[in-house]
């Protein structure tokens, strides 16, 4: 056994140190290389086979279980803070980590202030509409907006979609004019609320979900676009089968990152009376839709029921 030297020890603890360690057969070069950090020897603990452990083996396996536990339940905490009013729980649970985001939060804080400053649609209780029509896991058809009418009474939380008694706006129309011509026995149903295609798991997405009054696009770049590129990725990711229809040049660059070996897509010109003599008036999606929902076993949307 080596010798105690003290003056030894005082004069060179780094010679004593590898002394040592050459004595209990443990390699000096080895450990001096992982121990050695920043010019600052760390404490070596020798296991009964005389090899070092790491400093983590020896925490407790329920002391880490409890840590990750309570890390999930603060996490966990601050997203039910900050879940927006009448956002649907099955919605709630698959997005929930988008709220506690810095970003989310700001949107939240500026969406706030311009409803003290000045009139935003839709109303607070019609901003997440989307997510009360059915259960996130029922979804099946996707359409994507880019963001709410800024008329009085008109938006509600369901892109193209209109409060009653408001006549439908110009590219609902064109749609209507589309449906008749593509299934069967439809009929203009004298309103242009879609509420019934989203019971059915037809998600109707804007990309910003609130705007000033009479200011198109005035909540634009504020964080909406992010938080609506979650939910679409969410959906691309964890779904299967879905149909997306993507109507327009923002639309469809919106959902550029879907999965198309999981899902259908199907792209056109958007249904504004600008452009929907360019290729919406003749293609078929709704009649397209049905049939690749069927193929998938799928139930069939029944786009008469409004």
């Amino acid at each position: 056994m080596l010798a105690m030297n003290v003056p030894y020890l005082r004069r060179s603890p780094i010679m004593f140190l590898t002394a040592l360690l050459t004595a209990t057969r443990v390699s000096p070069t080895l450990h001096f290389a992982q121990y050695i950090k920043v010019g600052r020897v760390k404490k070596l603990k020798l296991s009964g086979n005389g090899k070092t452990e790491s400093p983590t083996s020896s925490v407790c396996p329920e002391l880490l279980a409890r840590i990750a536990k309570n890390k999930q339940a603060a996490l966990e905490k601050l997203c039910a803070s900050n879940t927006p009013d009448e956002f649907g729980e099955s919605w709630r649970k698959s997005l929930g980590s988008e709220f506690g985001k810095p970003y989310f939060r700001n949107l939240m804080s500026f969406v706030d202030g311009e409803r003290k400053l000045n009139t935003v649609y839709p109303p607070p209780q019609h901003v997440f509409t989307w997510t009360q029509m059915c259960d996130i896991q029922d979804v099946k058809v996707v359409v994507l907006g880019q963001d709410p009418y800024h008329g009085p009474n008109q938006a509600h939380g369901l892109c193209f979609s209109v409060q009653r008694p408001i006549p439908p706006p110009p590219s609902l129309l064109n749609m209507y004019k589309e449906l008749a011509s593509d299934i069967e026995g439809f009929q203009h149903p004298g309103h242009g609320d879609l509420t019934g295609w989203a019971k059915q798991g037809v998600l109707l997405l804007n990309a910003v979900l609130t705007v000033r009054a009479h200011q198109a696009n005035s909540h634009k770049d504020k964080g909406w676009e992010t938080f609506t590129d979650a939910v679409v990725q969410w959906l691309s990711s964890n779904r299967e089968g879905l149909v997306f229809m993507l109507w327009g040049a923002y639309a469809q660059k919106k959902g550029a990152a879907i999965d198309r070996k999981r899902h259908h897509v199907l792209p056109t010109v958007h249904p504004s009376p600008l452009s929907a003599h360019r290729g919406f008036f003749g293609c078929k999606h709704f009649s397209k839709t049905n049939e690749l929902l069927e193929k998938s076993g799928k139930e069939p949307i029944d786009w008469k029921a409004l």
